[in-house]
Order: C-alpha cells, then structure tokens, then sequence
C-alpha cells in the first residue's frame, strides 16, 4: 500500500511539474483586455464608465449649474453596489469614473469613504505635530453639490453550454442639497459564451 501511494505521488508531482512547463505568460495592453471567460473585466468597466460619465457631462443638469453658480459643480463618487451574479470590485469601477470625471475637467471631485476618512484623521494629527505654518485646517474642505450613485446588474440566460449574460449598470445623480435626481444613465453590456 506504501508503495501504490508513493508510486501515485510522483505520478502526481510530475503530471503537475510538467503542466507547469507549458505555461506561457504574454504581456498585453490593458486597454485591449481580451475576453476569455464572458465575464465583467476591467475593459467593460472602463468602457462603461467613459460612455456614462460622457453622457452625465452632456445632459442639461451641468448647464443649469454653471448658470445658476457661476462655476463647475462639484461632485462626489458614492456606493456603486454590484448586485450581479459574480464577484466584481466595484471600487475599481468607481476609480474609473472618478478618472473619466477628472479628464474633463468640466466638475470638481472629492474624496469620498474611507480616503476622505484617511485625510481628516491626518488633519487631526496634524493639530498636534505639524507647525502652525504648515498644518491644515478643519472646515475647509469642499463641499459636493452632487453624488453620483448606482449599481451593477447581470442577468444569466443558461442552456447546457451556451448562456448570454447581460450587465446593466445603472447611475443616478442627485443634487445634495435638494435631494433632486437629476440625471439617470444606464448602459447594458450583453455577452454570448459558449463552452
């Protein structure tokens, strides 16, 4: 019996040595990400955001601010929740429309969740341990006129080897100070797979 194990062992050591042996890794540009499973990558989610925040910058809402206040809005990145059927980092798409936000340069952006939380805790550090020339003060920081919000859904259509599999990503933009939407933007993303 100790025999058949150590035999099946080194059967099992070399069977994985020598898929091991055949791997090969190339280098591609992040940007042509190639899809290889059918599922949400970070090409949809750059793809996605671009097209969305793009649609938010044209729609009326911006105008009627500039006339209103007599300069750009700015605004805040809040939850986009993932209520999809697979595990998607919704905080990278998040930093994807913070990216398209700021590349306009048409709003103003601040920090939101935790970072913002990261930067008054070193402003109170900095009460205490920074000198009175340099330290920076409490109350001063922008206010957001705007949040933007939203989800990430997928729905699954399966049969034996073949599904399709649809995302939606829907945002909404709320002025914070009258709790009015005043843009709504969804994009789909459908995907055939085939095993």
């Amino acid at each position: 019996m100790f025999k058949f194990t150590r035999i099946a062992f080194v059967v099992a050591i070399t069977v994985l040595a020598a898929s091991c042996a055949n791997r090969k890794v190339t280098r591609i540009d992040p940007a042509e990400t190639p899809d290889i499973s059918g599922k949400w990558n970070n090409t949809d989610s750059r793809l996605t955001a671009d097209e969305m925040i793009g649609d938010v910058l044209t729609a009326k809402w911006l105008n009627n601010h500039v006339t209103a206040k007599g300069k750009k809005p700015v605004v805040i990145v809040g939850m986009v929740s993932n209520k999809s059927h697979e595990h998607i980092e919704a905080e990278t798409f998040m930093k994807d429309l913070e990216r398209s936000f700021i590349r306009t340069d048409k709003v103003g952006l601040v920090q939101s969740g935790k970072k913002r939380e990261e930067m008054r805790a070193e402003k109170a550090d900095q009460q205490t341990n920074a000198s009175q020339s340099t330290m920076k003060k409490f109350g001063l920081e922008n206010g957001a006129d705007f949040i933007l919000q939203g989800s990430i859904n997928s729905i699954v259509d399966a049969y034996k080897r073949k599904k399709t599999v649809t995302y939606q990503v829907n945002l909404e933009l709320t002025n914070i100070e009258t709790n009015e939407v005043v843009w709504i933007g969804d994009k789909k993303i459908a995907k055939y797979v085939k095993n």
